[in-house]
């Protein structure tokens, strides 16, 4: 009798798994949580940009808080990279060298250049490292407040250093909570919004990256009159008004609800998925069928994934999902990028004064935030992330050739001034495009069930390739060391060359797809060309696991609850 009353409920039932029969109650549970889902996930595909930003605006504003963080770390960053070219940095923390026309100025040697720069990828190596468990057991809210405390306590050091040393301590210990932004703020924006706003939220991560850049350029340039120590030391104190406004307002921010959901926490994901929309600008949303949704999603990725461990991360249909993510993460610095956060030294040695070098950079962090604004009118006029790859890469292997040939021109001045424009459109193409498509790639591509670890794993081999970029491109640039100057171009078009090929044969589009799809169009190993034209049907898979056994569960209690 019960099997006959299971074949009625309809194709969407589900097995549990455990137990080859199920009662009437639970088999029409499960149809419900399936229904719900397949509702919500139907809402998602036919919101709008304006209806998300109706529904959604708190959601928009935490995650804008939280991807502040971005900006602090982004201001940090460029403190020492732009600082090689500071001259009162140089005299305390370099080395005297006599240039040709027999004058004395200061440099920092490429070694300790090297060692800087790296230090604070090694640290930040540490800190996702870290990132991957400690975010999965206490929350992201919790890891990120955590993350600031360590920062005001390292900010110390920096202000504080006498020696080079001194720094490269700095550099490391703050690159540990680093490396934990890097990544939780492209979940916590994946995770809190829809479809519809997805590409924006996680892209807008980039838009703070350069908001930190400008804000440090424009610091040092502030203090380029003083003669003094303090020169270096205001901009590391300026680094203490991050942490505390941060705390605050991060503390008093929702929880992800798919994080509470793979913890089992089905009501207080409700509570926070409340929290992060506003039911009075739209009618039609429905709290319990978008955390069926999420229930659904994180049961077919159990099913799919069968552990949650760095390990799994390389296993069956994860492999590809992880290949991918590492590789338009170091496709970042290996199409160029990391020869253009050496902006102003490079400018300085293709013979620009230390004010217009940095007004130049100025600039550059100026279209980076500008760049942001103009990929989300591409990505609203249509245009997938997989061709915005394609033809940012194809766009920055020629200009970054172009580069190149300026190190043939005789009227060095000329070139230098050429060599600094091109830069400045390199740097719109890279943000329209790269730069910032980057993070919506990897917060969508990778499965809610192992997206920390994934992501870990894929900005561990971006500061891994940063390392090594990081050790070349001073001894490119520095005159004491190679001195390729304009040259270091054709090395890098050679480098965005091989990362065309990569992205044309291996990156797919994910946009307007449901987490849950792109777990399906993996598993059925859809080729990377076929993802946007291929159609799949997530509820057609039978699924079931402990988050669709506790989502019953708590159902089963709120029916008792009304019966009595």
């Amino acid at each position: 009798m019960a099997s006959e009353m299971e074949k009625n409920i309809n194709d969407d039932a589900i097995s549990t798994g455990s137990a080859p029969a199920v009662s009437m109650r639970e088999a029409q549970t499960m149809a419900d949580v399936i229904r719900n889902a397949r509702l919500a996930t139907e809402k998602e595909h036919k919101m709008t940009l304006m209806q998300g930003l109706r529904l959604y605006p708190k959601a928009i504003a935490w995650s804008i808080l939280i991807s502040t963080c971005i900006v602090m770390e982004g201001y940090d960053i460029s403190l020492v990279n732009n600082f090689y070219a500071f001259p009162q940095f140089n005299q305390k923390y370099g080395v005297a060298t006599t240039n040709a026309d027999g004058t004395v100025s200061y440099q920092v040697t490429a070694a300790w250049q090297a060692g800087l720069s790296n230090g604070a990828v090694a640290g930040e190596i540490i800190g996702l490292l870290i990132n991957g468990w400690v975010s999965e057991r206490f929350g992201y809210r919790y890891t990120v407040i955590g993350c600031l405390f360590l920062i005001a306590g390292f900010t110390a050091i920096f202000f504080t250093a006498q020696t080079v040393v001194h720094l490269q301590v700095a550099e490391v210990l703050c690159g540990i909570p680093w490396g934990v932004f890097q990544t939780l703020t492209i979940t916590y924006a994946s995770e809190v919004c829809p479809v519809a706003l997805r590409g924006y939220l996680t892209t807008y991560i980039n838009f703070c990256w350069g908001v930190g850049q400008m804000i440090g350029i424009g610091v040092i340039m502030g203090n380029l009159w003083r003669t003094d120590e303090w020169a270096y030391r205001i901009p590391y104190a300026l680094q203490w008004m991050w942490p505390l406004p941060l705390i605050v307002g991060i503390f008093f921010a929702p929880e992800s609800p798919w994080w509470l959901v793979r913890r089992g926490q089905l009501d207080d994901a409700k509570r926070a998925l409340l929290r992060l929309t506003s039911l009075d600008r739209e009618t039609d949303f429905d709290a319990d069928e978008t955390i069926a949704m999420m229930v659904h999603t994180t049961a077919l990725e159990q099913k799919i994934t069968r552990g949650a461990s760095y390990l799994d991360c390389f296993k069956g249909v994860d492999r590809r999902r992880t290949e991918i993510v590492c590789m338009c993460w170091a496709i970042q610095n290996l199409s160029g990028n990391i020869f253009s956060n050496y902006s102003t030294y490079f400018l300085e040695q293709a013979g620009l004064s230390s004010d217009k070098a940095y007004a130049f950079a100025m600039g550059q962090y100026a279209i980076n935030c500008a760049g942001v604004f103009g990929a989300w009118t591409l990505i609203t006029l249509g245009i997938g992330r997989r061709t915005l790859y394609l033809c940012g890469l194809a766009s920055l292997f020629v200009m970054l050739l172009i580069l190149g040939f300026l190190g043939l021109a005789p009227d060095r001045d000329a070139a230098s001034l050429a060599t600094g424009s091109i830069m400045l459109v390199w740097a719109l193409c890279y943000q329209l495009t790269v730069g910032t498509v980057c993070y919506s790639l990897v917060a969508e591509i990778s499965t809610r069930r192992l997206q920390i670890k994934t992501v870990v794993l894929g900005r561990i081999l971006y500061n891994i390739v940063g390392i090594i970029c990081g050790v070349l491109t001073p001894y490119m640039l520095n005159p004491s060391a190679w001195d390729w100057g304009n040259y270091a171009g054709f090395f890098w078009a050679g480098s965005c060359f091989l990362c065309f090929i990569y992205t044309f044969f291996r990156v797919p589009e994910p946009a307007g797809r449901t987490f849950a799809e792109l777990d399906l169009l993996f598993e059925k190993k859809i080729s990377a060309r076929k993802f946007a034209s291929t159609n799949v049907d997530v509820f057609a898979e039978h699924i079931g696991g402990d988050v669709m056994n506790k989502y019953k569960d708590q159902i089963d209690m709120k029916n008792i609850d009304i019966k009595v």
